[in-house]
């Protein structure tokens, strides 16, 4: 699971045609933001297969069938077509740093570990990675084999994020898993022993789920000694089986209790809750996500990938094709974008209160201006309105979200909302 903002996510279909490929003068041109650095700059890539659609997911996946071809999964074409994708787009982010790397899905695990080594020194030959460059793959329990995450870290990825939801065999049915509890444990304790940081994913409200059941959760997840744990509420998403088919999951006032328990639980483990999912040990945060949080830049390729990239007058953001076949097809011949398009000036206080708010630590007024190019004056009508509701404090430059504007994240985000 991708875990603060989608880079991939659902919705209507941007294939209908090409973006107008345009060249670096474009984007440097006159305008009218005023950006005195750029952010730090990250690298998505998606995979996009997976064994099954899970009927909550409302990402960019698409079930790989035995019978789709005869040689199965497709990782050489798709990474040639990665590959020439990245080409691309070095005129977007030349000179600049990558300091993480995010493989998502999809299931990345389903590529063997020597399409990842492949990927990864493609990667490294075309951009300057920082020294100590975070390199994140999500892996699927379902799709675990003995050494195989081993393999992984020979290859060069530093952190595994694994998807395992439950650790609970009738919730993983529910969720329409296609591991087990025993996969799940062997996968985590796999994992601890081949990375020195991981993540785990998972979910609570799930249907029929008590609170004895996810103390029973996060007791076998606590159990693996884990540096980050990311914790989702299971949410019924449009687009998805659970949409047309939505399971009965437990009222509003339970989940409450299971957030206030997950949070206690965390705590006592010595995890701090640095953004509204995601639990970490100390020195444990996810850098690469946390840099979306921060409204940080990122270079999306792969089928459906987003990208949100600045320039010293602008801020713009671009769509691959979704497809797998047709993105393939467009990357190889040097058209992978389907959308390319200027952040409006109007709406770019939203864009950044969308993600920074999210952080436990809040935001510094510095950050806001230097990654939108924008005055103070553009936000505070909204943070004196999120101060007088008790949403947010502020003290020395710096805005932090109350407990209350924590719980209420979707209401403090709104009041940046452009009129």
């Amino acid at each position: 699971m991708i875990i603060p903002i989608e880079p991939v996510a659902s919705g209507p279909a941007a294939d209908n045609g090409p973006a107008v490929q345009r060249d670096i003068q474009h984007y440097m041109r006159p305008g009218t933001l005023q950006l005195g650095s750029l952010p730090p700059l990250s690298l998505y890539i998606h995979l996009p297969w997976c064994l099954k659609k899970c009927p909550y997911c409302d990402f960019n996946s698409h079930e790989w069938r035995s019978g789709d071809a005869q040689s199965g999964l497709p990782e050489e074409r798709y990474i040639d077509a990665l590959v020439a994708d990245l080409e691309a787009a070095l005129p977007l982010i030349w000179g600049r740093t990558v300091h993480s790397i995010f493989m998502g899905g999809g299931t990345p695990s389903l590529f063997s570990p020597a399409a990842i080594d492949r990927l990864i020194a493609a990667v490294r030959a075309r951009v300057r990675l920082e020294a100590d460059c975070e390199i994140t793959l999500e892996a699927n329990p379902g799709t675990f084999e003995k050494d195989r995450f081993r393999a992984y870290r020979a290859a060069g990825v530093t952190r595994l994020s694994i998807g395992v939801q439950s650790f609970d065999d009738r919730f993983l049915r529910a969720l329409g898993r296609v591991h087990d509890g025993d996969q799940a444990r062997a996968a985590v304790a796999e994992a601890a022993q081949a990375f020195e940081t991981f993540n785990l994913d998972i979910m609570y409200a799930l249907p029929g789920q008590t609170l004895d059941d996810l103390d029973r959760d996060l007791r076998t997840a606590l159990s693996f000694s884990p540096p980050h744990i990311s914790i989702y509420h299971l949410t019924i998403e449009p687009n998805t089986y659970f949409a047309k088919f939505p399971p009965a999951i437990p009222e509003d006032d339970t989940a409450y209790a299971m957030l206030d328990r997950i949070s206690e639980t965390t705590g006592c483990a010595g995890m701090q809750r640095y953004e509204i999912s995601a639990y970490a040990q100390p020195g444990h945060a996810c850098f690469h996500n946390t840099n979306y949080w921060q409204f940080g830049d990122y270079l999306g390729i792969g089928a459906g990938a987003h990208s949100k990239l600045s320039f010293a007058h602008r801020v713009v953001r671009q769509v691959r094709f979704r497809d797998p076949a047709r993105y393939m097809d467009q990357a190889l011949a040097g058209h992978a974008l389907a959308q390319d398009n200027e952040v409006r000036r109007a709406e770019l206080p939203f864009e950044y209160m969308l993600n920074a708010l999210r952080l436990r630590e809040g935001f510094a007024l510095q950050d806001y201006m230097e990654r939108t190019g924008l005055p103070l004056s553009t936000i505070a009508k909204g943070l004196e309105m999120a101060e007088r509701k008790g949403l947010i404090t502020r003290d020395l430059g710096r805005v932090v979200p109350t407990e209350l504007g924590f719980d209420f994240l979707s209401d403090l985000q709104e009041l940046f909302l452009a009129d």
